[in-house]
């Protein structure tokens, strides 16, 4: 009898695709008709040729083989294990098998070796085993990419606010005390929750909940826990998110969102460092550091009447100010590099080479999404292959223009420069073009502090080039003082 797949594992097999290739037409009937109720796409054929054809236009994670075949065996088939960008799972199947025969379909790679004729059960069990283990290489590689992506706890910026904020982090990490960060939606709060958890190095885990997430109803089974029988629909017993972070920190996002009667029991929970789940009745002792964030002004909540006073006063012990990204622009200067380099490894594309304008552009604007917006701007420029200026002023117009005033130098004379329309826009008419170019290299070369390569990428050459540049006017400054 064919083994049963879970149906939670059924669903996930759907992504997966098959190529069965045999030339007995009733074989493939057979395997075709089981397969397709686990996978989405399952290809049959009866000859190695058909099959590389199939396979150079298809990707298929699994490929169930017959050996003896009209024209190449399937032992012969050597493109089906030597090409990296396609590789896909093999199962030999044979009824004039030796052990030779076995042997050589174990080096070049097959995952299994079935003989026939064999039962149904036998083959769908060798099945599962392939994709189980395949289905284990994707979970893994999709948390070390989701930790990559998410469990950071750099904060980019060299801002006197964002210094000030590093500070405080390194203040109040080795404290047990509670911690409240406050801010604007997107300015990060979560990164400093990390990176108060990182820095106090407490051995448990940090255990992140969104409270606006959750049903009310849900919540308190979710943080406290509940025993089997509890309530309809509790078969079993369920840590809650308190036990799971012992010996860590609880991080309680949008706690403005948090229902009253909920804030009474978390209240109960700080003061004592004990939790009751729902349905018991004993008391169990955690010990679990919270911080809290939220995007509300608490204590305007607590005037309206929507926050518990008491236990703003409980969270409120160490507090922590996340500033708007309008109010430390000077942090732009690292953080676009910083998620443009990053966004990019994610998404499997070259870093791209922006240039002056699009550091200037991104100042100008002030960002009321924050650094989350920011973010997703850099991402979406990446993808389109647009620089953010470029970008901006495809979908806005002129709006995102820099205005910043610019001063550059023509021997003794200088120039006030800016694109507001105030003032002369570009260069004097009067300079010639060598004027204008090397006013614009040294322009670059200041805003770089004088990092010549950093310079040349942004404007599209070698180092080279410009040092080369640089000698011809030091030549001709030495000549004219000749």
């Amino acid at each position: 009898m064919p083994p049963s797949l879970d149906p939670n594992k059924a669903s996930q097999y759907q992504a997966f695709s098959v190529l069965v290739v045999d030339d007995e037409v009733g074989m493939q009937t057979i395997l075709d008709k089981a397969l397709n109720k686990w996978f989405s796409k399952v290809d049959c054929v009866g000859s190695i040729e058909e099959a590389e054809s199939l396979r150079i236009a298809n990707h298929y994670d699994l490929i169930v083989l017959d050996i003896n075949l009209p024209g190449r065996s399937g032992i012969d088939w050597e493109e089906a294990f030597n090409d990296p960008d396609k590789k896909a799972d093999v199962i030999f199947m044979t009824g004039y098998a030796d052990l030779e025969t076995a042997i050589c379909a174990l080096k070049l790679g097959a995952s299994d070796f079935i003989l026939k004729p064999f039962n149904l059960g036998q083959m769908l069990q060798a099945v599962q085993r392939c994709m189980d283990k395949r289905l284990e290489l994707r979970h893994q590689y999709a948390l070390q990419h989701d930790f990559k992506r998410h469990i950071t706890t750099d904060i980019v910026g060299g801002s006197e606010k964002t210094k000030q904020l590093k500070q405080l982090i390194t203040q109040f990490a080795p404290s047990r005390a509670s911690v409240l960060i406050e801010g604007e939606s997107g300015t990060g709060k979560e990164l400093v929750a990390r990176g108060v958890h990182e820095a106090s190095m407490r051995s448990g885990p940090f255990v992140p909940i969104n409270c606006g997430a959750i049903a009310p109803e849900l919540l308190e089974s979710e943080l406290f826990g509940h025993n089997a029988g509890a309530f309809t629909g509790a078969k079993k017993s369920r840590e809650g998110l308190f036990r799971v972070a012992s010996g860590g920190t609880l991080f309680l996002d949008e706690i403005g969102e948090m229902p009253l009667a909920m804030q009474s029991a978390l209240l109960r929970v700080l003061e004592q460092r004990t939790i009751r789940p729902v349905g018991c009745e004993k008391e169990v002792s955690v010990d679990v550091r919270v911080v809290a964030a939220t995007n509300r002004n608490l204590q305007q909540e607590v005037s309206h009447g929507n926050f518990r006073q008491d236990l703003f006063y409980r969270l409120n012990v160490l507090k922590i100010e996340v500033a708007p990204l309008r109010e430390r622009k000077a942090d732009l200067i690292e953080l676009v590099p910083f998620f443009t380099k990053m966004l990019s490894s994610e998404l499997g594309m070259p870093d791209p080479q922006w240039a002056y304008e699009d550091i200037l552009a991104v100042n100008e604007y002030d960002w009321p999404g924050n650094i989350r917006e920011l973010k997703n701007l850099i991402e979406r420029c990446i993808l389109l292959g647009k620089p953010p200026a470029h970008y901006w002023r495809d979908n806005h117009g002129d709006t995102f223009k820099p205005s910043v005033t610019m001063t550059v130098s023509n021997g003794a004379e200088l120039i006030e420069l800016t694109s507001n329309g105030h003032q002369q826009q570009g260069y004097p008419n009067d300079w010639d073009l060598k004027e204008v170019e090397k006013a614009h290299i040294q322009q670059l070369v200041d805003y770089h502090r004088g990092n010549k390569s950093a310079a040349a990428r942004d404007l599209g050459v070698a180092r080279k080039t410009l040092e080369r540049k640089f000698k011809e006017w030091e030549n001709e400054e030495s000549s004219y003082v000749d």
